[in-house]
C-alpha cells in the first residue's frame, strides 16, 4: 500500500506541474481553440481530482475505490478528447445527440458532481441536480415555475454538444483568466510572498491596541487578495494568528470570529475577489479594470469596519498586542533576497495591466518574473537548488489543487446555468420576486439579499455568485438598478453566506482551529461583519460608492460610507460614549441613520453629531478613569 501511496504522490505532483506548465504556455502565447482548451483543462482536473480525493480512502473498500476512480476519469477524459476530436463539427453544425453522446454527457455531468461532493459536500451537487431534474421535469410543475419540459436529448446536446453547457463561459474563464490569477497566486505566495504578507502584518498592526486581531486583519486580507477563498484562507493564515490572538488572552471565540470575517474579506477585494471578478466582467460585459475599480471603495470600508471595530473592542477590554521583541524589524521584512521575487511578480504583472495586453498575459509576465527571480535570489550554492525546487513545486501544487476546486465547481456550475437559461428559471424568479415587491426597489433588494444569503449557505463563493448572478441579480436590473450595482450587490450577499450562521463554514473552519464552540464564535464573526450587510444597500442609495457616477459622486460617497462604518463599529465595539450603553446605541444609530440619507445636510449632522459623541466620551471618561 506504501508504493501505491508513493505512486499517487507521484501522480499529483506530476499533473500538478503539467497544469502548471499548460497554463503558462496558454497564458504566454493565447489560448487553444475555445472548447479544446476548455476540455483539456477539464480533463486534468478530473485526473488530478479522483487523485487528490480517492473514494474509500482508509477503508476497507478502497480496492474498490480505486477501480471507480479508474473507470470515472477514463469516460470522463474519453468524453473530454471526444469534443476535442469533433470540434469543427461541433461549432459548425447542430449535432444531434445520440446513446453515446448521452453516456458521455452523464458520465462526465457524474464525474464532475462526484469529486465536487467529495471536495466541498453534498449541497452543491444536490442543486446541480435538483435544476437538472427541473429542466428534464418541468411540465409536471404547476403553476409560474412550470415549464414545458426537454428531453434527454435536448439537454445532452445544450449540455455537451455546444459550447452554452458544460464548454461554456464559465469554463473558458476558468481555463484561462483564473487558471493564469490562479497560478500567480501559488507561486507569489510560495516565494516569499507568503511570510512577507505575515510579517507585514505584525509590523503594521502587531504593536497597536488589539494587535493579535489587527495582525489577522492585515494578513487575511493579503492572503485573501491573491487566494481569493475565504475557507482556505481561514485554514492558510488562522493556523498562525488564531493561536497568536489566544496567546495574547483574547477570548477563543473572538480570535474564530476575527479571523473567519478578515478571511471573507479577502473575496470582496481586488484583485481577485473569489474569482467573481473575472466571471463578473464575463457576464456584464464590462472590463475588468472597471469591475476591480468599482469593488475598491466598498472593499477598503469592509477592512475600515473590521479594523475600527477591532479598535473599539481592544480599548474598552484591554486586549493584548505584541512587544517590539515579538514585531519583525523593517530590515528584515525588506531584505532584498526575500522581497525581490514579490516585487517583480508585481511589478510584471501590472507591466502588462498598463501595457494593454490581455488580462492572463499579464498574469504570465509576473510569473515568468518570479519564476527568474526566486531562483537567482535563493541559489547561491548547490545545496540550495533541492529546497528551491521544493518551494516552487509547493507553489505549483497549491494553485493546482486551488484550480480543482475553482475549476470543478465552475463546470458544475455551468451546467446549472445552462439549465436555469434554458428553462428560463431566472427571468421567472425575478418576475415573482419584482411583482411581490411591486416599485418599492428597496423591498425587493431586501428580499435578494436574504435569498442571496440562503442559496450561498454551504456553497464556496464563486458558485454561489454564478448561481445568485443567474437567477437573482435579473429582478435588481428589471427595477432600474445598474448592472455593474446588481452583481456586486449579489455578490457580496453570497459571500457573506460563509459567516452566517447556520452554515457559516468559515466560522466552522476558525471554531475548529480555536477549539471553541461554532455559535460563540459566530457571534463575534456578525459584530465584526456587521457593517458588511449594509455596505450593499448603500451601492444602491449611492452608486458613486462602484465609480459609477464621476468624481463629486464618488467622494460624497466615500465620506457618507465611512461616517456610516466608523458609527457601526462604535455601536458594535461597544464603545462607551454617554456611560448608558442603550443611550450609546441609540445616538450612533441616529449617526449611521444621518449618514446614508442623501443630502450634503443629512452628512454634516452625521458629521458634527459625531464630533459631539466624541467629545462627550471625552467627557465621560474623564468623570468615570475606570
Amino acid at each position: 500500500m506504501k508504493s501505491l501511496e508513493n505512486l499517487r504522490t507521484g501522480c499529483i505532483t506530476a499533473i500538478s506541474v503539467l497544469i502548471s506548465l499548460f497554463v503558462l504556455y496558454t497564458s504566454a502565447t493565447g489560448p487553444f481553440e475555445s472548447i479544446i482548451q476548455r476540455a483539456l483543462f477539464l480533463a486534468l482536473l478530473i485526473c488530478l481530482g479522483v487523485l487528490y480525493y480517492p473514494l474509500g480512502e482508509g477503508t476497507p473498500l478502497r480496492p474498490a475505490g480505486m477501480v471507480i476512480d479508474a473507470l470515472m476519469a477514463a469516460a470522463s477524459v474519453f468524453a473530454c478528447g471526444y469534443v476535442i476530436y469533433h470540434y469543427d463539427m461541433i461549432m459548425t453544425t447542430l449535432p444531434m445527440a445520440g446513446k453515446v453522446d448521452i453516456f458521455m454527457t452523464a458520465a462526465l455531468g457524474a464525474t464532475i458532481l462526484e469529486i465536487a461532493r467529495r471536495a466541498i459536500g453534498y449541497i452543491f451537487p444536490v442543486i446541480v441536480i435538483l435544476i437538472l431534474c427541473y429542466a428534464l421535469f418541468g411540465q409536471y410543475i404547476p403553476g409560474d415555475l412550470g415549464h414545458r419540459g426537454f428531453d434527454i436529448y435536448f439537454v445532452t446536446e445544450t449540455l455537451f454538444l455546444g459550447d452554452l453547457g458544460v464548454w461554456g463561459m464559465l469554463m473558458g474563464v476558468a481555463a484561462t483568466i483564473i487558471a493564469a490569477f490562479t497560478l500567480f497566486g501559488g507561486i507569489l505566495l510560495n516565494t516569499g510572498g507568503g511570510q512577507t504578507f505575515i510579517d507585514l502584518a505584525m509590523r503594521l498592526g502587531g504593536r497597536a491596541p488589539g494587535g493579535g486581531a489587527k495582525i489577522a486583519t492585515i494578513a487575511s486580507g493579503l492572503f485573501g487578495m491573491v487566494s481569493g477563498s475565504a475557507v482556505a484562507n481561514v485554514a492558510t493564515t488562522g493556523n498562525f494568528t488564531i493561536p497568536l490572538m489566544k496567546r495574547l488572552n483574547y477570548p477563543a471565540p473572538m480570535a474564530a470570529g476575527t479571523e473567519a470575517v478578515a478571511s471573507t474579506g479577502g473575496q470582496l477585494a481586488p484583485p481577485i475577489m473569489g474569482a467573481a471578478a473575472f466571471i463578473m466582467a464575463e457576464i456584464i460585459g464590462v472590463d475588468y479594470v472597471n469591475i476591480i475599480l468599482a469593488a475598491a471603495l466598498p472593499a477598503f470600508l469592509f477592512y475600515m469596519g473590521v479594523f475600527l471595530t477591532i479598535d473599539v473592542m481592544a480599548r474598552e477590554k484591554n486586549l493584548g498586542s505584541l512587544t517590539d521583541a515579538e514585531v519583525p524589524p523593517w530590515k528584515e521584512i525588506l531584505y532584498w533576497r526575500r522581497l525581490t521575487p514579490v516585487v517583480v511578480a508585481l511589478g510584471g504583472l501590472f507591466f502588462g495591466i498598463f501595457r494593454g495586453n490581455a488580462i492572463q498575459t499579464a498574469a504570465f509576465y509576473g510569473m515568468a518574473a518570479a519564476l527568474v527571480a526566486f531562483p537567482v535570489t535563493r541559489i547561491k550554492s548547490l545545496s540550495d537548488l533541492k529546497p528551491a525546487a521544493t518551494q516552487l513545486n509547493k507553489g505549483f501544487q497549491d494553485s493546482s489543487r486551488g484550480l480543482l476546486i475553482i475549476g470543478i465547481l465552475l463546470a458544475g456550475a455551468q451546467i446549472m446555468v445552462a439549465m436555469i437559461n434554458m428553462t428560463g428559471l431566472g427571468i421567472t424568479l425575478s418576475s415573482l420576486i419584482v411583482s411581490l415587491g411591486g416599485d418599492k426597489i428597496f423591498l425587493i433588494a431586501f428580499i435578494v439579499a436574504i435569498i442571496c444569503m440562503i442559496m450561498g449557505m454551504g456553497i464556496p463563493t464563486t458558485a454561489a455568485y454564478v448561481l445568485v448572478a443567474a437567477v437573482l441579480a435579473p429582478a435588481l436590473i428589471k427595477v432600474g438598478v445598474l448592472p455593474i450595482v446588481a452583481h456586486l450587490f449579489v455578490f457580496y450577499y453570497a459571500t457573506l453566506s460563509v459567516i452566517t450562521p447556520p452554515v457559516c463554514i468559515a466560522v466552522f473552519v476558525g471554531a475548529g482551529i480555536a477549539n471553541t464552540p461554532w455559535i460563540k464564535a459566530a457571534r463575534y464573526a456578525l459584530s465584526l461583519g456587521a457593517v458588511t450587510y449594509i455596505i450593499p444597500f448603500l451601492f444602491i442609495i449611492y452608486p458613486g460608492m462602484l465609480a459609477q457616477a464621476g468624481v463629486d459622486g464618488f467622494v460624497r460617497a466615500a465620506l457618507s460610507g465611512g461616517l456610516f462604518v466608523l458609527a457601526f463599529s462604535n455601536l458594535f465595539g461597544g464603545l462607551r460614549t454617554s456611560g448608558r450603553r442603550i443611550v450609546d446605541i441609540l445616538l450612533w444609530l441616529v449617526v449611521a441613520g444621518l449618514a446614508v440619507i442623501p443630502g450634503i445636510l443629512s452628512t454634516l449632522c452625521a458629521i458634527l453629531l459625531t464630533i459631539g459623541l466624541y467629545l462627550l466620551r471625552k467627557r465621560t471618561k474623564a468623570l468615570n478613569p475606570a
